[in-house]
Formats: structure tokens, C-alpha cells, sequence
């Protein structure tokens, strides 16, 4: 069966159509589709376009470890290129449903960089989840691996945790990350980021990602993270996403509304072998 990949910032996907013969990807196959050594190899898998009531198209996104994630900056600019890629659109604004909402894209420079409307970034700790009571999620403390930490959750669809620092590294994402990823604060787990402000216009941010792990990039990261940084008063509304893997427009609105601007290369198109899909992988 046929497969495209795409990277933004390094943030790597392989988009499955449906109509190639993809069907409903059970957590087993998507591990193994996604393995670096024994698979495709990718940060994840975009399954779409998929029908959807309320929008042009819909799509499903699967995180390496075989869960379902409700929203992907990044997935969502690939999703569109390759949308774009197979002639389904063009210059006009149009519409995605994901597991988080729905969201609104536009595709210029012949699909090589795309807008996306991300939706309002929430700070309750219902709606992100956090445990406890309900609040806003801003400025508090969790200890773990040793270390206390000051950090702020929001959502963009998906959960976040924000993590304020003037000492950014590599370091802090692998070490950590995993650590607050499954924290018993935030019981769907939680997508993390460690964010330096950089001025009022730049902050830089090292990512863990929920299921994925350490990454050079993330949409959904950006916008949460330039909404933390405004929200502190670190940041004005227009804000450049410094990561590991390139640089993210964000431009915040009055109601914390995001409007995500980034690139996406093209990388291959290839037939998977029905061998690979079958094959177990090592304990």
C-alpha cells in the first residue's frame, strides 16, 4: 500500500490515505509502522482524508506508540501539503476535523508553508485535564526526578504542560520529559515543554512530546508555549518559536486564539510491503 512522508522542522509524518487501502490502524500495527528499525519510521501517522459531517475533510492522528492524539500543529501542516500535493485543494481556506476540533487551513508557496487556525489555548484544568479542583492553571509547583519545577497547563486540544526556565538544554526535555509526561497530575498525560523567553517577540523551547518522546518540533507545542509566555507577560502577540528543528510564526489574538504559520518538506512517496505489517516486533 502507498505512503507519502513529510517533515516540519524535522517533526516527521507518514500520511496514509484511505484510499490507497489503509483502513482503521490498530496500536500494534501503528508501532510497528512507525519504528525506526523495523518500520517506515516516523514521529507519527496522519490516517485521512476521512469523511466528516461538519468539514471538508477529516483525520486521524497516531502517535508512535500506537495512541491517538487529539491534535498535531505539525500533522495538521502536513495533512494540508498533502492535501494540496494531491490536487484536493488549492489556494482557498478549508476545513479539518480532528479528535480536538476543528480547524481552518490555508497553503501557499506551492504547499511549502502553510497557516493554520489552532483554536483558543484554555488554561482550566478541566478542560485540559489536570487533577484537582477546578482552576486556572498558572504558575504551579510539581516535584519530580528530584527537582521542583514552576509550571503553567493549557490546552490547544491537546494537553500541555509549559515550564518556564532561564536555562534551556537538550537535557531538560530527555530527562524530565518523561518524567512529567505521565505525572499523576494530569491523568491523559501531557505533552511538555520547557520554554526560555527570549525578548518580547522570541521564545526558544525544548519538547518532550506524549507518546512520541523527545522531538525537534511541535505546532501544537508553539502555540501553547507562545500563549504561557503572553500570558505571563513575557511576550507581546506576535511571537517566533525557536526549536531545535527551525522557527514557528505564531500570532496570538485577544482571546487566545492561535494562528500557526510554519514550513513542510516534502521527503518520499513509497509502497509498504504487507512482510513489514505482518512481522511482530522484539520484546
Amino acid at each position: 500500500m502507498k505512503y507519502a512522508k513529510y517533515h516540519a522542522l524535522g517533526n516527521d509524518y507518514l500520511v496514509l490515505d484511505p484510499r490507497a487501502g489503509w483502513a482503521d490502524l490498530k496500536p500494534g500495527t501503528i508501532r510497528r509502522i512507525c519504528h525506526r528499525n523495523f518500520g517506515l519510521g516516523s514521529d507519527g501517522i496522519l490516517l485521512g482524508p476521512l469523511p466528516s459531517d461538519s468539514c471538508q475533510f477529516g483525520l486521524r492522528i497516531f502517535n508512535p506508540d500506537g495512541g491517538e492524539a487529539e491534535k498535531s500543529g505539525n500533522g495538521l501542516r502536513i495533512f494540508s501539503r498533502y492535501l494540496w500535493d494531491s490536487g484536493l485543494v488549492r489556494d482557498a481556506e478549508f476545513s479539518v476535523e480532528t479528535l480536538g476540533g476543528i480547524v481552518r487551513a490555508t497553503v501557499f508557496d506551492s504547499g511549502k508553508t502553510v497557516r493554520v487556525e489552532m483554536g483558543r489555548v484554555r488554561f482550566n484544568s478541566l478542560e485540559i485535564p489536570v487533577a484537582g479542583a477546578d482552576r486556572e492553571v498558572i504558575n504551579e509547583t510539581l516535584e519530580v526526578g528530584g527537582r521542583e519545577f514552576q509550571f503553567c497547563a493549557a490546552t490547544v486540544g491537546n494537553p500541555h504542560c509549559v515550564i518556564p526556565t532561564t536555562d534551556l538544554s537538550p537535557d531538560l526535555a530527555t530527562r524530565f520529559g518523561p518524567l512529567i509526561e505521565c505525572h499523576p497530575l494530569f491523568p491523559k498525560r501531557t505533552n511538555v515543554q520547557f520554554m526560555k523567553a527570549l525578548d518580547r517577540n522570541n521564545i526558544q523551547i525544548e519538547i518532550w512530546e506524549r507518546g512520541a518522546g523527545y522531538t525537534l518540533a511541535s505546532g501544537s507545542s508553539s502555540s501553547a508555549s507562545a500563549a504561557v509566555a503572553r500570558k505571563l507577560n513575557l511576550c507581546d502577540d506576535s511571537i517566533t518559536v525557536h526549536m531545535p528543528g527551525g522557527r514557528i510564526q505564531i500570532e496570538l489574538g485577544a482571546d487566545d486564539s492561535v494562528l500557526m504559520t510554519g514550513p513542510v518538506t516534502r521527503v518520499a512517496e513509497g509502497v509498504a510491503s504487507n512482510e513489514m505489517l505482518e512481522a511482530d516486533l522484539p520484546d
